[in-house]
């Protein structure tokens, strides 16, 4: 079972569908103590880096995700939910994330380009990748976000370039996160989603 976290702020009757398609039994919830029964777990999200984290607060989650990741728990952060792993995100002001990952969630500099980021680009795997496995190159993916991930190359599985070049696909052992929307990219999202499922 894989429990899909709900704290308020998130894409989650989309996601919960993807996830069902490729075979999952999913768990909406809000219960530490489902997360903790469940196989997996995955951590959705948009809107603001401090809405999301107050709303874990407030839920009670943030003790628990911190862990059952610690633990060895699988969990897949999605767009705000990858952002909500690393340290510090620069949103409206810093606030501390969950501080799973080191690294920061930074505004895009300004330039030419549109921000947010909102379309398809494409994913640019740096070696081997357990949540990459199997899809097509190149692999596009379904991006809306105006803040980006600044991981550890080591913990950077795939990067995007929109202005600067960024971390779009991070993984450390039982901890994965992709800035894009799975759910809302086609084939190669589900795909990833499926890689996820049957770790």
């Amino acid at each position: 079972m894989i429990a899909l976290v709900d704290y308020g702020i998130g894409n989650l009757r989309s996601v919960a569908n993807a996830l069902r398609y490729v075979g999952a039994e999913v768990e909406v919830t809000s219960d530490p103590a489902v997360l903790s029964n469940a196989e997996k777990i995955v951590l959705p999200g948009v809107g603001a880096f401090g809405d999301g984290m107050a709303f874990l607060a407030e839920y009670g989650l943030v003790q628990p995700l911190k862990e059952l990741v610690s633990n060895g728990k699988f969990l897949l952060g999605i767009c705000l939910g990858m952002q909500l792993l690393f340290e510090k995100g620069e949103e409206h002001g810093a606030t501390a994330g969950l501080g799973l990952l080191p690294g920061r969630v930074r505004a895009f500099p300004p330039g030419d380009l549109k921000i947010p980021q909102i379309g398809w680009n494409e994913i640019l795997p740096n070696g081997e990748s357990t949540l990459l496995s199997g899809l097509p190159q190149p692999a596009y993916a379904y991006f809306n976000h105006g803040y980006y991930c600044d991981a550890l190359p080591e913990d950077t599985a795939a990067s995007c370039e929109y202005g600067v070049r960024f971390c779009a696909v991070a993984e450390r052992n039982n901890l994965m996160g992709v800035q894009f929307h799975p759910e809302k990219s086609q084939q190669a999202g589900l795909q990833l989603l499926q890689n996820f499922v049957r770790l």
